[in-house]
């Protein structure tokens, strides 16, 4: 069967589009009001968005002009923050001229930085994180990653993955097996070349390890495990914490699964409008698409909101 599939420039593959989100901007408009209709927008002190398939265009590209909206965020005492699953590292390199300026929730919330700061991590007991990888390494048609802040562990079998794995991990390690790893991990994410990360999550990951750890689907080809209480939601409460501010002043910007725990408990929460209409019930506001750099144009009225 013919399924609609967009083209990624930077690996040349051809990956598989979620029919949710073709076509339907009509529709997803009559669900959740428009982003012009948050008109409370002056109070706001930090501004948290995820990366792929929000920030990002659907080939991954960064939206021009993204580095002008950071100054003009930081000009108005605005905290610019990127929200993601990937490590550290990536995001830093994904902000050459800010990270230094910037706050980070890295890895699903598992670790938080603020101006290159390390301000809070977590770590997965050694035992558990074996016992997630065993699992993975024995089903088929995934690719696990032990991911350790910085650093991601790969298996030497699934190296011709590296053109995706790699986006996301800058520094791997390729080992002929997990079994002797002893590392402080924060995280692990398991790769679906074949875009069925929900499926695998509902029938395999969620019966063997849904009451042990937090279980989300990063996109449809990416499952990430983290320890019970750790998601982005807990990440931009330890920013916020550090920071001295409170939830009801953080805009945050979202697209997928691993986005509702910060969604749910912002002040200001935009579900970019190429999401699927699962999202609609976690956030208060449609922002524009990622094609048409919908953060960035919600960034343009937050910062016009203060004169």
């Amino acid at each position: 069967m013919w399924r609609a599939a967009r083209t990624d420039r930077l690996t040349g593959l051809q990956y598989p589009l979620n029919p949710v989100a073709i076509n339907h901007t009509s529709e997803k408009e009559s669900m959740l009001p428009s982003y012009l209709s948050d008109n409370d927008l002056s109070s706001i002190k930090l501004v948290a968005t995820d990366m792929d398939l929000t920030l990002l265009a659907d080939d991954k590209s960064m939206p021009e002009g993204v580095d002008g909206r950071i100054d003009a965020l930081a000009a108005c005492g605005i905290v610019f923050c990127a929200a993601s699953g990937r490590p550290g590292l990536a995001l830093r390199e994904s902000f050459p001229d800010h990270h230094a300026d910037m706050a980070i929730v890295a890895d699903n919330g598992a670790s938080v930085y603020l101006r290159d700061e390390l301000i809070y991590r977590d770590l997965i007991d050694r035992d558990l994180y074996h016992e997630v990888l065993s699992l993975a390494v024995g089903t088929p048609g995934c690719v696990p990653a032990l991911c350790a802040f910085d650093d991601a562990y790969v298996l030497e079998r699934d190296r011709d993955h590296e053109d995706v794995v790699g986006i996301y991990y800058r520094s791997i390690t390729y080992v002929d097996s997990f079994d002797a790893l002893d590392v402080d991990s924060n995280k692990i994410s398991i790769y679906f070349p074949a875009w069925d990360s929900k499926k695998n999550l509902d029938e395999i990951y969620a019966p063997a390890f849904g009451t042990r750890l937090y279980l989300t689907c990063a996109g449809d080809e990416w499952l990430d495990c983290m320890n019970n209480g750790v998601d982005k939601g807990s990440g931009i409460r330890h920013l916020v914490e550090h920071l001295g501010i409170e939830l009801a002043d953080v805009a945050a910007f979202g697209d997928t699964y691993n986005d509702i725990p910060m969604l749910d408990i912002v002040g200001h929460s935009y579900v970019m409008a190429n999401a699927g209409e699962h999202m609609h019930a976690h956030g208060k506001f449609l922002a524009p698409t990622n094609n048409e750099a919908g953060v960035l144009t919600v960034i343009d009225r937050i910062v016009d909101a203060r004169g």
